[in-house]
Order: C-alpha cells, then structure tokens, then sequence
C-alpha cells in the first residue's frame, strides 16, 4: 500500500453525470478519445498512480536532491527516478497534447481529471514532465525554427521551465532586469538572475529549455519600462543541431543556487545565473516582442495545476483521516460519557470528528467540481480552436474562474489539510509514521505558487471583473440563478436553493460595494478619493473566498440533484451511499458555509480606512 487514496468515483461523476462530458468524447476534435477509452485511461492511470507513482513519495521526500556548486547540479534520488520513468514510459502525458507534438488529443476535462491522479499521488513527477507541454507551446506561438525546437522538446523528452521570478522583483514582474542582448546572426545574449526556478536542474533528461522572460536593449521602439517592455526567449542548457537535436557546447546558464524548502523537497527550486561565465544564447519566440502575454499562456495552465495539485492532496488527506479514524477506538459515545463501563467506540462516533469529516468531504468534493467544471468551459475554447473559430464568452468566463482554481482551491486545501485531516489522527498526525505531516509542508506552497492568494484577489476583481466590465461575472451570476429557479428535484433542495439564493445576493454586493470604491477613487471624478482603492484591496481576497463559496455550492448542489435523481431508482449498496454521500455533501455546505457571507458582506459594506492610517510602529 502507499499513501496516496484516489477517489475515481467521485472523477468520472463529476466528468459523466454532473458535467456530460460524453457529448465531447468522442465526437469533433476527439473523436479517438471516446467515453470507453477515456474510461480505459483514467483506470490505469489511477493504478499507475497509486502503485509507482505514489511508490517514491515519502523517500524522495527524507533524501532529496543535493546541489553540488562546483558541477551545478542536483542529482534526483534513485527512486524518484524509478517513478518518473513509469509515468514517461507509459506515455499517457501524451493526453490532452496537439498532435503536432506527438500528443493523443484529448479535452482538458479528460487531461485535468488524469493529472489529479498523478498530482495527489506525486506532484513532483507532473511537473518534472511538463516538457512536452512547454513544446506544445513554443509549436503554438513559434516560427518554423521554434515549433522544429518544440517537437524535438517532445520527441526526446527534454525538460523545460519558465523562468519569471527575479530576487529583487518578486511579484512585480516589471521590474525584472535581466538583460537580453541582440547579436549579428539574430540570436541574442541573455543576462541576469532569476530566481525561484522549478525543475531548472535535473538528471532526468540530457537537457533542459528554458523560457526567459527578459528586456530586450538596444533595440528600438522595443524593451522599455514595465512588463509591455518584456519579450520571451528559448535559452537551452546545451546548444543543439536544430534538425537532429544532437547536443552541442554547454550554454551559459548554471543553476547557481538550489533553496532548502519546507516541503516538495524534490522538486528543485533555482536560483538560474544566464551569462556569467559564458554567454546565454538564446532566440526570441516568434521574432514578436510579446514575452508577458506569451508567458501568460504558461502560466494560467500552470495555475489550472496548482489548484488541481492543492485539491487532490487535500483529497487523499481526508480519505487517509477517514480511514484512521474508522479504526481508531478512543472513549465512549457521548451520550454515555459518564457511564464508565461504556464500550469504547471509533472516534467517527464523536460528534466533533462528524463534524470534521463532513467539512473535508464536502470542500473535497466541492472543489474537484470547480476544477473539472473550469476544464468544461476549456473544452468549449478548445472545441472553438479547432473549428477556427474563438468563443469569447467561454474564454472569458475561463478566465474568471482561474484565479478561484488557484487562489481559493489553494488556500481551502491548505488550511483543511492543517486544522482538519492532520487533526483527525491527534498527536499521530504530527509523525512522519502518516503521510500527513508531508501533505501540510508540501501543500503550502500551493498558496504561493504563480502568484500569491492576495495576487489571485486582485486578479480577480481589476482584471477578470472590472476590465471585462464584469461579463463574464454576470454570465457566472445568471447560470446560478436560472439553477436556483428551477422547480426540478420534487422541491428536496428547496431550502438549499434559498441559501444559495441568499448567498448569491451577498457576494454581489460585495462586488457592488467594491466597485463603487474603484470608481470613486479617481481623482478626476467629483468627491474622488485615490484612498479608496485601498478599500477595495482591503476585500479582494475577502470576494474571492466568498465567490469561491458561492460556486462551490452550487456546483455541489447540482451534484445532489443528480444524485437524488439516481436513489429513485434501484442501486447497487456501495452505489447508494456514494449517491448519499453527494447529498450530504451539498447540504452540509449549503448550511454551515454559506450563511457565514451574510457577516462578510456587512465587513465589506463597513470597510474603512482605519487599517491603512495605523502608524507602522503600531503594528
């Protein structure tokens, strides 16, 4: 047995019964991906991933790389390797890609539904893959030169990376100062450091491509202040024949530094020198100076990865609390608590652990929905591509959801894995004997990864609302409505629908209330104040765990109908308390989650500027 507990069941009703995804498969652009095969797929994919994939979790953990600074690697621990090679030689990363790079095409439902398996088991193993991703990129937005380097990046399994992160710029991305330089024979060189690198260095393949966000100079009209300044280069470890791929002299970028981390041990974080020694050479993607919203591309799949990351860990956290806690006899039930001859009980007769348990299971099951659901609006998007034409609603309403995956998914997953999962086991759950301990430190960073919570708040509201002049929220908004309308259900969910209802009324007030902030803060309105921006940065990531609730349930709540509709008629036992289990999930949520955005609207209503006039030095 290894650590990793998938829920397969729970995968394929939220992609067949929940969200249909039988009326893709099989048809259009995935026309060899029908609902049998995909079936096929997630099957074994599940046993790979809980066999070999999940097989090297805790070891690679206990000895992970070591940075040697003279040779500038970080050799993989053996094991590890052991699992990476399954996963590769199995080839089902190969899902979900574009032909043009080797790939099997798939819709991202499919591909998001296989990567939870491969993510809850060891996360490290999907993102060391991510190579042949990156070179379906660069065959998207290249030239002849750049898709030739991105199918020799799929066809010989090389790694690759994005390379964003600067020590002094952090977040703010425009301020980035690396350096690239334009030479004669229109290569150009690349200086500067980066920082926070994952998987810039590694023996799993022979090498590694990196894409570098950098300022173009001595180049006019192009390379000036802010991100719009920023262009994105392919800067290889080795130089290479660009028709054979045969590798040539080692580039000048090292790995200079490797950080010692609280958790995700083995997956290297870099500190990345480009032209220290040696030049960095590298090619500009596409001959286009338009690095951020090339780069962008990365990074809103690589935000779709981390909420999957964050809720599959938080999956298998509460199915290993759930397992312990149906073994573990500790006390008398409570309504024999001062019978001292009582039988000892389970602790999940005790109503706190109940309690406990239902809160994983339902945010579990709440946020592998909204995963799947957003990959249901990417199958829209892409279905469009492939008919040459572009559904902008889709794209948008996609848009709005991706900080929600990432922001919301990771913060719930983190604080659940923490106060509830680990407190299952009691003290227990403090050893490295339960693989809890390694979930908490390994999900952290999912909060941090591709941009902070607050990041993912702000997102949200000035880009996904405000400059979408609030579309795609009010498309988001009427979906819900038209669901809590509707009369389906034998009025079972009628007090459900009002909470939501109720919680739907709040979050856009919240909304409303924000706005009007914004609007008033321009000076060049009547009455403007420029402070009451700070109003609004005061609630972004208040609307975005209140946005995230309100969609959770609602999606959850769907998912009872469905199940609800399933105990009319004859099921199997095990298939019964699946289908009960939904509805207690969806009303569970429903009634302890939702009336709390009653209290979060009057603190947005009542927001003032007290927190931003405090004096530092009284903090």
């Amino acid at each position: 047995m290894t650590h990793y507990k998938s829920n397969l069941r729970d995968i394929k009703f939220n992609l067949f019964e929940l969200l249909g995804r039988s009326e893709v498969l099989g048809t259009g652009p995935y026309e060899d991906m029908d609902v049998e095969t995909a079936e096929a797929v997630l099957d074994e994919v599940n046993h790979l991933a809980t066999t070999k994939l999940a097989e090297s979790f805790e070891a690679a953990d206990r000895e992970p790389p070591v940075f040697d600074p003279q040779s500038h690697t970080a050799p993989l621990p053996d094991a590890f390797k052991r699992s990476y090679r399954a996963w590769m030689e199995s080839e089902f990363y190969k899902i979900g890609l574009a032909a043009e790079v080797n790939g099997q095409p798939a819709p991202p439902s499919l591909r998001w539904a296989m990567n939870e398996l491969v993510l809850g088991a060891n996360p490290a193993v999907y993102m060391y893959a991510s190579g042949p991703k990156f070179g379906e990129m660069l065959f998207r937005n290249g030239t002849e030169r750049d898709q030739q380097i991105g199918k020799l990046i799929a066809e010989k399994l090389w790694g690759a990376t994005m390379v964003l992160t600067e020590p002094d710029a952090g977040s703010d991305v425009g301020a980035g100062r690396t350096r690239a330089l334009p030479q004669p024979d229109g290569t150009w060189h690349i200086e500067g450091v980066k920082r926070f690198i994952t998987s810039a260095e590694h023996d799993l393949s022979d090498q590694i491509v990196h894409l570098v966000l950098a300022r173009p100079v001595g180049v006019e009209g192009v390379g000036g202040p802010g991100t719009k300044g920023l262009s994105l280069f392919i800067v290889p470890k080795y130089e290479f024949d660009l028709e054979t791929g045969d590798l040539g002299e080692r580039n000048g970028v090292v790995v200079t530094n490797v950080e010692h981390k609280m958790g995700l041990k083995v997956s290297n974080t870099c500190e990345l020198t480009l032209g220290g020694d040696k030049p960095a050479m590298g090619w500009l993607l596409g001959e286009v100076h338009d690095g951020i919203a090339q780069m962008f591309q990365v990074i809103e799949d690589a935000r779709m990865m981390v909420g999957t990351k964050a809720i599959a860990t938080l999956s298998t956290g509460y199915l290993n609390a759930l397992e312990y806690a149906k073994s573990r006899v500790q006390g008398a039930d409570l309504t024999q608590n001062r019978d001292r001859s009582a039988p000892r009980v389970t602790i999940t007769h005790h109503p706190d652990v109940r309690r406990s348990l239902l809160n994983q299971k339902a945010y579990v099951e709440a946020m592998r929905s909204l995963v799947l659901y957003t990959a249901s609006i990417q199958d829209k998007v892409a279905i469009a591509a492939a008919a040459g034409v572009e559904d902008d609603d889709a794209i948008k309403l996609n848009d709005l959801l991706l900080p929600i995956v990432k922001g919301y998914g990771s913060e719930k997953s983190w604080t659940l894995l923490g106060t509830e999962a680990l407190q299952t086991f009691g003290g227990s759950g403090f050893l490295s004997d339960y693989p809890l301990e390694q979930y908490v430190r390994d999900a952290k960073i999912d909060t941090l990864y591709e941009g902070t919570t607050a990041i993912q708040g702000q997102d949200l509201f000035f880009r996904k609302i405000i400059r979408n002049q609030g579309r795609a929220l009010g498309q988001l908004q009427s979906e819900i409505q038209q669901w809590v309308a509707d009369e389906s259900g034998n009025g079972q969910l009628k007090d459900e629908r009002e909470l939501l209802a109720k919680a739907l009324e709040d979050v856009e007030a919240i909304g409303t209330v924000m706005a009007t902030h914004a609007m008033t803060s321009d000076p060049r309105v009547p009455g403007g104040d420029p402070r009451n921006l700070y109003k609004v940065g005061l609630n972004t990531t208040r609307l975005l765990f209140a946005l995230g609730d309100v969609v959770c349930a609602w999606l959850l709540l769907r998912g009872a109908e469905v199940g609800l509709a399933a105990l009319n008629g004859e099921q199997p036992e095990s298939e019964k308390r699946f289908y009960e289990g939904k509805v207690a999930s969806a009303r569970w949520f429903a009634h302890t989650v939702l009336p709390k955005l009653a209290a979060e609207r009057v603190i947005a209503e009542s927001t003032d500027l007290s927190a931003m006039e405090l004096d530092e030095a009284a903090f």
